[in-house]
């Protein structure tokens, strides 16, 4: 992952845990649009903004041992977390597996979004497979 120019388009940002047994690293695109909230029934209840970033532009730098995946419903999405704080760092989408959404809590030195300013990925809206 090559770390990029400040104005650019895109920026590398580093990403951790709060014990710091999880860093990571990811390639941001800049604007707005790039963060989201769920409002499906996991999201819904972590409250996260995330930022969208490709598979190939998230790597897990340490503690990929002590990553724990979340799966529920189709088992399409992973949801990742770390085993000993118990913060979730990221997930592979279930509406675009292509994509990770990165936690932007976890991101060292960024100051948050406003949520309100942030749009709503309708997930609630997703089917469920019934048992």
């Amino acid at each position: 992952m090559t770390t990029t120019a400040e104005n650019s388009e895109t920026y590398t940002v580093v990403a951790d845990c709060h014990c710091g047994a999880v860093t990571i690293e990811a390639v941001l695109t800049r604007g707005k649009e790039n963060y989201r909230r769920c409002n499906c029934s996991l999201c819904r209840r972590k409250g996260a903004v995330v930022a969208s970033v490709e598979l190939n532009d998230l790597r897990v730098v340490d503690g990929v041992e002590n990553l724990a995946i979340y799966q529920w419903n189709t088992k399409t999405a992973k949801h990742y977390f770390c085993k000993t704080c118990g913060i979730y760092t990221h997930h592979q989408r279930r509406s675009n597996p292509n994509q990770y959404g990165l936690n932007t809590g976890c991101i060292v030195g960024f100051s948050g979004v406003d949520s309100a300013d942030v749009a709503l990925a309708d997930g609630a809206a997703m089917s469920l497979i019934r048992s």
